[in-house]
């Protein structure tokens, strides 16, 4: 079956204690549907920095820096989409970026 790259971006901080015991129990219980659909739940990311073609460097991650990741096995791109539709991070004001890891 393959398996896609979910990329989170932005999404708000959590402002309480409260509010990020919430934001965490929707994780859980969102990876807790998806069943063995999860490959690998991932993980948050710190700062990131982009080394480009000529050699440069920035080291604010672009205009939207990466988040985040998961691994999820999907039977195709649209049954992923559909599973990314149901992500926490889009209540917080972000998005999924979704694509195919393709196996080599």
């Amino acid at each position: 079956m393959p398996k896609f790259v979910f990329a989170y971006h932005g999404g708000k901080m959590p402002q309480t204690e409260e509010e990020g015991a919430r934001v965490m129990a929707d994780w859980i219980a969102w990876f807790e549907g998806l069943g063995a659909a999860v490959v690998d739940g991932g993980n948050p990311v710190g700062p990131s920095s982009t080394v480009q073609s000529d050699g440069s460097v920035t080291c604010d991650g672009g205009p939207n820096p990466l988040s985040g990741y998961s691994l999820i096995s999907a039977d195709s791109i649209e049954q992923a989409t559909a599973i990314a539709q149901g992500c926490p991070i889009l209540k917080a004001e972000g998005s999924v970026e979704i694509a195919e890891a393709v196996e080599m």
